[in-house]
């Protein structure tokens, strides 16, 4: 007889959104067991510094730029910290750099995820195509369960 899992390690995909927010609500209302180990997994994508060449011939703006793109993530890291910290949750929140839907999956490899819980802005089908969807990726790239959350309007 095989010996039962007890302990799942939960990857969310947390940013400063209210999406990412009622995720991480959504999966301590209904989806938290005990023994669940969290992974929060922020994602920072520097693109606005490759989309402003112009920008780019400044060093000081660009120094700039990255402190306060350190100072948004060291609020969000230490607010999800707090809330899991609060309701005695097992976890950690793990900063990562890159395009956002890679560095999910990259996670949950390196944390041997048993699941994935995204939230979604919810983008319509013309919107989505054009600009892709972080969730669309992970969930077509996946190799655990995923889970996206979208907020009722």
């Amino acid at each position: 007889m095989t010996e039962k899992k007890t302990k799942r390690n939960v990857i969310i995909g947390i940013d400063d959104s209210e999406f990412s927010e009622f995720a991480f609500d959504f999966y301590l209302n209904q989806i938290r067991k005990e023994g669940d180990q969290i992974i929060m997994v922020h994602v920072s994508e520097y693109t606005s510094l490759v989309q402003a060449p112009v920008l780019l011939t400044d060093p000081v703006v660009v120094t700039e730029l990255i402190k306060e793109e350190e100072m948004k993530v060291k609020s969000l890291v230490d607010k999800y910290s707090n809330k899991m910290k609060k309701i005695h949750l097992g976890g950690k929140v793990k900063q990562m750099a890159g395009k956002v839907g890679e560095a999910i999956l990259l996670a949950a490899k390196e944390e041997n995820a048993d699941m994935i819980i995204l939230g979604t802005r919810g983008m319509g089908k013309m919107r989505r195509t054009f600009l892709g969807s972080v969730s669309d990726f992970v969930l077509h790239h996946s190799n655990v369960p995923v889970l996206v959350c979208r907020h009722k309007d």
